[in-house]
């Protein structure tokens, strides 16, 4: 009787279809504490991301292979609509953190040349950023 119980478990289990997906940890930047920014605060954003990128792709043992950068794009993501390469990631914004969150955040992708010819996925960065009212910049999502 206990054979017959496992048995059917383990064929409903594994017949009858269910959603499995991981869902990136994403720390969602509170609305109220975030600055309006519009494209005029690109300079201000390129000038933060000497300081930032350094400290979020320079650690561990493969440091050394992002130390020399470029930004491909820094854009707010409502700009992004109609981009083709970047609009992707604005709908991953609002899925994640919702469509305010988004409208208030930018998104940075970021090429690494050390990495050419050794890994497709650590090339090219992502990360989306925001710009606090106490005037700081900060990434509350990095993708790659």
């Amino acid at each position: 009787m206990k054979k017959t119980g496992v048995l059917i478990s383990l064929l409903i289990f594994i017949l009858v279809p269910s959603q499995i997906y991981a869902q990136p940890d994403v720390e969602c930047p509170n609305l109220k504490k975030l600055e309006n920014t519009t494209i005029k605060d690109k300079d201000d954003l390129l000038k933060a991301l000497k300081e930032i990128v350094p400290d979020i792709y320079q650690k561990g043992e493969n440091g050394e292979l992002y130390s020399e950068w470029e930004v491909r794009t820094a854009l707010p993501f409502p700009k992004t609509v109609g981009k083709e390469i970047d609009e992707a990631y604005y709908g991953m914004a609002k899925n994640f953190c919702g469509k305010e969150i988004a409208d208030k955040s930018w998104l940075v992708r970021l090429y690494f040349p050390k990495w050419e010819g050794i890994s497709a996925s650590a090339l090219e960065g992502q990360i989306f950023l925001a710009k606090s009212k106490d005037d700081e910049w900060f990434v509350w999502f990095r993708y790659h």
